[in-house]
């Protein structure tokens, strides 16, 4: 496991991966006014999310197998 996978970075890919959320949100939500905290800006240089079409964000292959790897991926609907 890297030592680069910062925490808030872990809890911010992990609330993307519930469900579809526009870039707004995210920066909403998630925006601070410490410069030290660059959780957006960490979690897509890394590759966990991305935002597409429609200035919605969505979680990688990459956040994927980072949620994998610390038992964090979500779980499906109904199960």
């Amino acid at each position: 496991m890297p030592d680069h996978d910062d925490p808030l970075v872990l809890d911010l890919v992990e609330w993307v991966s519930r469900g579809p959320r526009s870039h707004a949100e995210v920066i909403e939500t998630w925006r601070t006014s410490c410069p030290r905290l660059t959780i957006w800006e960490d979690a897509v240089d890394r590759g966990y999310l991305a935002r597409g079409d429609g200035n919605l964000v969505s979680i990688t292959s990459e956040g994927r197998d980072l949620l994998a790897a610390h038992g964090r991926l979500p779980q499906p609907a109904g199960g």
